[in-house]
C-alpha cells in the first residue's frame, strides 16, 4: 500500500465499521446471556423459551458463538485496516448460516417466536454480509492492507 493519502478510508468507513463493532459487540453480549444464564433469567422465560434454550445442541452454541465472536474480532480488524477482516468475516457468516439453520430449520424457533422471530435472523445475515461486502471493497480501494 503506498503513502499516498487518496487511499485513507473516508469518514463514512470509520463511522460503519465502529457501529458494526457496537451491533457485533451487543451480539457477544447476547451469546454470553444466552451461554451463562441464571436460574433466574430461566424462570423468567416461558416454558416453550426455556425448553429451546436448554436443548438448544452444543455445536449450535457453537456456531453462535463463532459467528459473534468472529463478527466483533472482524470489526476490530477492520478498523485496524487489516485485510484479515474480510477472511474472519466469512467465517462469522459461517457460523451465522448454521445457527440459522438450526433455528429455522431444526428447532420450534419459530412456533415458540412466531413469524415476528425471522426479524433479527435476517438482519443478523444482511449485517453479515454486508460485512464481507465492506471488507472487499476496502480491500480493492486500498483502504486496508
Amino acid at each position: 500500500m503506498s503513502d499516498d493519502i487518496s487511499l485513507k478510508p473516508p469518514t463514512w468507513f470509520w463511522i460503519v465499521a465502529a457501529l458494526a463493532l457496537v451491533w457485533n459487540l451487543l451480539g457477544v453480549f447476547a451469546y454470553l446471556g444466552q451461554v451463562f444464564a441464571t436460574p433466574e433469567m430461566l424462570d423468567a422465560m416461558t416454558a416453550d423459551q426455556r425448553a429451546l434454550m436448554e436443548n438448544t445442541p452444543a455445536w449450535a452454541t457453537g456456531a453462535f458463538a463463532i459467528a459473534v465472536w468472529g463478527g466483533a474480532l472482524g470489526c476490530i480488524l477492520l478498523l485496524l485496516r487489516k485485510k484479515l477482516s474480510k477472511i474472519v468475516f466469512v467465517v462469522s457468516l459461517i457460523g451465522i448460516l448454521v445457527q440459522m439453520y438450526y433455528n429455522i430449520f431444526m428447532s420450534n424457533s419459530m412456533e415458540v417466536y412466531g413469524p415476528g422471530g425471522l426479524v433479527m435472523p435476517i438482519m443478523v445475515l444482511l449485517v453479515g454480509i454486508g460485512l464481507i461486502w465492506m471488507a472487499d471493497m476496502a480491500e480493492k480501494r486500498e483502504w486496508i492492507n
